[in-house]
């Protein structure tokens, strides 16, 4: 989406009705679909959000570090205490030799009655053309670690039919179900209309795991927000019960669990590479 591109609120921010699947494909085939929500948030309207959204029947709708049906706190995001969600966009680019971003959106799931766990979230970094330059996916775990996939991208114009391709190689404990030995290959669409993220994972013999986000937009205001509440009610407290509930099934199904202890932690940020960049999905 462009500069000149608006949802009907006027701002860049908006909301998807979002359906997440999994389909791991060996040692035994294992597959999930999730329905959820997923806020794509232009971190210069964090503070607009909040006065746009105030309080209906006693509940303030979206709260910028402060309690809300739905809220986004710096300190859920961020690496470097004291630092905003943007400061710590910008500070990740800074130490990795990126210009600074002229904007940036966040895709993320914020807190829904004050929780919220985000497997993964990106950052989509603009230059001041308005042109897609970096994107950061940021990526936690269970036990309250992050790394950040860093890619550049060379610029074009932004559209809701682009097509962005990166790979990474894993280094970072996710999973305890699946090896270290793995790379990631991202297929996204820059957020638009339509959301499309799709994460296949191959180990040393080929494809592991296909994931997938995908969703509707509908502008993010007080309309939106509370029927977000009410049609995917509690989303994110059912994204941790999930992760639960789906690693008990894969134990039951005796995939062999891979231990933590003694995989060194990796910096902060580690590369990956843009793979191509069309403007047509295929």
């Amino acid at each position: 989406m462009s500069l000149s591109e608006h949802t009907e609120t006027g701002l860049n921010s908006r909301l998807y009705y979002s359906t997440v699947m999994h389909d791991r494909v060996k040692p035994v085939r294992h597959r999930f679909v999730y329905q959820t929500g997923t806020f794509l948030l232009d971190l210069d309207e964090l503070t607009t959000l909040e006065k746009s959204n105030g309080k209906k029947l006693g509940q303030r709708l979206f709260g910028y570090n402060r309690p809300g049906l739905f809220s986004l706190y710096d300190k859920d995001y961020v690496t470097t205490e004291g630092d905003s969600i943007k400061q710590h966009a910008q500070r990740l680019l800074a130490d990795n030799g990126c210009e600074p971003a002229a904007r940036i959106e966040l895709l993320c799931m914020p807190r829904h009655l004050g929780y919220s766990f985000n497997p993964l979230c990106i950052f989509f970094c603009y230059n001041e053309a308005g042109e897609l330059a970096t994107t950061l996916y940021q990526v936690s775990n269970t036990f309250s670690q992050k790394h950040i996939y860093s890619v550049e991208a060379k610029p074009v114009q932004i559209g809701e039919k682009t097509a962005l391709r990166h790979q990474a190689d894993k280094v970072f404990y996710v999973s305890p179900f699946i090896n270290m030995d793995c790379q990631y290959r991202f297929r996204i669409a820059t957020p638009g209309e339509v959301l499309k993220v799709l994460i296949r994972q191959e180990d040393s013999e080929g494809l592991l795991l296909n994931a997938t986000l995908t969703g509707k937009s509908t502008p993010l205001n007080a309309k939106g927000l509370i029927a977000m509440a009410l049609k995917r009610p509690l989303f994110t407290y059912k994204v941790i019960a999930g992760i639960h509930w789906e690693a008990l099934r894969l134990w039951l199904k005796k995939i062999p669990l891979v231990s933590r202890k003694g995989i060194a932690h990796p910096p902060l940020v580690s590369k990956g590479q843009p793979l191509a960049m069309t403007t047509k999905e295929e």
